[in-house]
């Protein structure tokens, strides 16, 4: 199945069989995707959305030096550019950060689903509002807290999405993100956040060894990233 993780955690009950399957008819293609590649350039006219089955995906934007500034980062079970259906194009780059499973859904397949499925509509609607209810918490999070601040929020963030979709024990998870990856999402550079990654070694709050990330003291990791999960709408908030 390929949507198995739409909406997991959210709202996924209020998706009926009969959508369900209307949504996987609508799939025109699956891909498998390399690492790191751009897969959407910004103002590239779009005819169909991505919806990430498995992998992590970002989407990004360049200052004129070039410097690279994470606005999302997308984790299995997101339509990564669904607000894209409307718009026609991007205003962003959307590039792989792994290996990637995506299932495309042309356009005019949404067209149908919009005129036929209120239900269905309303749920996709649903999800390009989380996208922007975590679009506005990023905004607090880069223009009011402090870089240890950032890494920890940026952190309780991912492990809940991660741990609705079954991929977080609530403390232990992998994460395929660099250093320098990190610090793109967080508005820091990458030896600021090894100092950051140190530091919350030392707090006895996370440590993270290559890829696999343990989180010790959770309430206190949220704590000091003014992290409320409120805004990811997951069906549970602790």
């Amino acid at each position: 199945m390929v949507f198995a993780d739409f909406l997991r955690g959210r709202r996924r009950d209020l998706l009926s069989a009969q959508d369900l399957e209307a949504l996987e008819a609508a799939v025109a293609d699956v891909r498998n995707l390399p690492p790191r590649k751009t897969f959407i350039s910004r103002d590239q006219n779009i005819t169909m959305s991505t919806y990430l089955i498995e992998g992590v995906m970002c989407r990004y934007m360049d200052d004129r030096q070039g410097e690279r500034q994470l606005v999302a980062v997308h984790v299995a079970g997101d339509f990564v550019d669904l607000h894209g259906y409307p718009l026609g194009h991007l205003d962003h780059d959307l590039a792989t950060l792994t290996a990637c499973r995506v299932a495309l859904v042309p356009h005019v397949a949404l067209d149908h689903i919009v005129a036929t499925r209120p239900a269905l509509t309303k749920l996709l609607w649903f999800s390009t509002l989380l996208d922007a209810a975590m679009h506005r918490e990023w905004i607090f999070r880069l223009g009011r807290l402090d870089a240890i601040a950032r890494v920890s929020h940026f952190f309780c963030e991912t492990e809940a999405k991660l741990r609705a979709i079954g991929r977080s024990d609530g403390s232990h998870f992998i994460l395929p993100m660099t250093q320098a990856d990190l610090g793109e999402a967080c508005g820091i550079t990458s030896v600021h956040m090894n100092r950051m990654l140190r530091e919350l070694k030392d707090r006895n709050l996370l440590a993270m060894h290559r890829h696999d990330v343990e989180i010790r003291d959770r309430k206190g990791l949220a704590r000091l990233g003014e992290f409320d999960p409120a805004y990811l709408f997951l069906d549970d908030q602790n």
